[in-house]
C-alpha cells in the first residue's frame, strides 16, 4: 500500500516526488513573475508605449488561451448571452484595463521591487472588500462555506489575525507611498567580462535600463495602490460571475478580448503616434513576448496545477519570494536602489499577508472541526463534507490577467 501511495504521487512516470515538483514549480512561478516586473520596467525605460504594451500582451494571451478554453471547457461552458457579455466587459474594465494601466503607470514612477511588494497586500485588500460588500466566496481568500458571508470573529484569534494583517498591509502601503526615506543601498556598476556577455548585454544598455530619474515616487505608489484596488475589486466582482459561468478559461479569454478593445479605444485618443505601434528593438520584442507568453500563458498553467495539487495556502505563502527575487534581479540587472521607506513598507505588507493567511487557515480548521461534529459519521469516515472540501479548492492567488 505504501508503494502504491508513493507511486500515486509521481506524475507521468517522473521519478521526482510530487511534493518536490510542487516546490520547484512554485519557485519557477515566482521567478517568472519576478521576471515580468523587471522586463516590464526595462520595456518602459526603453520607451515602449504604456498603451501599446498591454495591447500586444493581451493579444498574445488571448491567442494562447482561446484554444484551451474552447476544447477543455466544452461541457461546462454555458450558452453566451448578452448579460454575460456585459459582465465580461465590465470585468475587463476593472481586471485588465484599470489593473494593467495603473500597474504600468505606477511601475514607471517607482521600481519593480516596490511594485512587487505592494502586490502582497492584495489578499488583505480583497478580504476587506469582501467584508465591506458582504461578498461571499471570493476567489482570493476563500475558506468560507458557499452561501455564507465572510465573517470576522473578533473574539477568536483567527479574526484578530485577519484584521491585524489587513491593518499591517494598509500601514505598509501607506509607508511606501508617503515615506521614501534615504537610500540605504546603491549598487555600483560591475564591469562585464567576456566578449559574448558584452555583445549580448553591454554596460551602456544596462545603465539605460536603470531606475528612471525625475519620476514622482508618491504618484507612482498611488497608481500601484490603484492597481491593487482594481485587482481586488476584480476578484470580488468575478465571484458571482464564475458561479453562473463556471468556465474560468473562457471567462479570462473574453476579458482579454474586451481588454484589447478597451485599450484600443484609449489609444485612439491618447496614442496618436503611428511609430508607437512599431517594435523598435529586440528588447521591446522580448518584453512583449515574455509578458504575453510567459507571464500570461505558461504561468497560468503552472499556477492552476499548483493550486490543484498543493492547495491555495501553499501557493500563497510563496508570494513574498517573488519580491525577494525581484529585488535581487532588479539590483543586478537594472541597478535599482533601495530606500528605507520601501523596505519598511515591504516588511509590514509581507507580515500582514502572513497574518491574513494564518487567520484564514485557522478559520478553515475551525470550520472543519465544527462540520465534523455536526455531520453524521459515515461508516467511520473522517473526510469533511463535500461543500467544505470544495470551498478549500478555490484559488488563493488570482488567475487574473495581471498575474496570469
Amino acid at each position: 500500500m505504501a508503494d502504491a501511495a508513493t507511486g500515486s504521487k509521481r506524475i507521468m512516470g517522473c521519478s521526482v516526488p510530487e511534493k518536490l515538483q510542487l516546490h520547484l514549480a512554485m519557485l519557477a512561478l515566482q521567478f517568472g513573475y519576478a521576471g515580468f516586473h523587471v522586463v516590464s520596467r526595462a520595456a518602459l525605460n526603453m520607451g515602449i508605449s504604456k498603451i501599446v504594451f498591454p495591447v500586444y500582451r493581451n493579444v498574445l494571451a488571448f491567442i494562447l488561451l482561446v484554444p484551451f478554453a474552447y476544447f477543455l471547457e466544452k461541457k461546462e461552458r454555458p450558452a453566451i448571452t448578452l448579460s454575460f457579455l456585459v459582465q465580461f466587459f465590465l470585468l475587463a474594465v476593472v481586471g485588465i484595463t484599470a489593473n494593467q494601466g495603473f500597474y504600468l503607470l505606477g511601475l514607471d514612477n517607482t521600481s519593480p521591487t516596490f511594485a512587487s511588494a505592494i502586490q502582497n497586500s492584495v489578499p488583505a485588500i480583497t478580504f476587506l472588500m469582501a467584508v465591506i460588500l458582504r461578498q461571499v466566496q471570493t476567489p482570493l481568500i476563500c475558506f468560507s462555506i458557499p452561501g455564507k458571508i465572510e465573517q470576522v470573529r473578533l473574539n477568536r484569534k483567527d479574526g484578530l489575525a485577519k484584521v491585524g494583517g489587513t491593518l499591517f498591509c494598509v500601514v505598509g502601503a501607506s509607508v511606501i507611498t508617503l515615506y521614501k526615506g534615504p537610500t540605504i543601498y546603491s549598487p555600483s556598476p560591475v564591469p562585464l567580462q567576456g566578449s559574448f556577455t558584452t555583445a549580448i548585454v553591454s554596460p551602456t544598455l544596462l545603465s539605460s535600463l536603470g531606475d528612471a530619474k525625475g519620476k514622482n515616487w508618491t504618484l507612482g505608489c498611488i497608481f500601484l495602490i490603484g492597481h491593487c484596488l482594481s485587482w481586488s475589486a476584480w476578484l470580488v466582482l468575478q465571484a458571482p460571475v464564475l458561479k453562473k459561468f463556471p468556465a474560468r478559461l473562457s471567462v479570462t479569454s473574453y476579458q482579454c478580448f474586451f481588454g484589447v478593445l478597451q485599450f484600443l479605444v484609449i489609444a485612439a485618443f491618447m496614442e496618436r503616434d503611428p511609430q508607437a505601434w512599431l517594435i523598435h528593438s529586440g528588447g521591446e520584442l522580448f518584453s512583449v513576448f515574455y509578458a504575453g507568453v510567459v507571464a500570461s500563458g505558461i504561468a497560468f498553467a503552472v499556477q492552476i496545477w499548483c493550486i490543484d495539487r498543493g492547495g491555495p495556502v501553499f501557493v500563497a505563502v510563496y508570494q513574498p519570494v517573488q519580491t525577494l527575487v525581484v529585488a535581487i534581479v532588479a539590483s543586478v540587472a537594472l541597478g535599482e536602489e533601495f530606500y528605507l521607506g520601501g523596505i519598511i513598507g515591504a516588511v509590514l505588507i509581507i507580515t500582514g499577508l502572513y497574518l491574513v493567511l494564518w487567520g484564514k487557515n485557522e478559520e478553515r480548521k475551525f470550520l472543519l472541526q465544527k462540520a465534523a461534529i455536526q455531520a453524521p459519521v459515515d461508516h467511520g469516515s473522517n473526510r469533511p463534507p463535500a461543500h467544505i472540501k470544495s470551498s478549500l479548492a478555490q484559488p488563493l492567488l488570482s488567475q487574473s490577467p495581471e498575474n496570469v
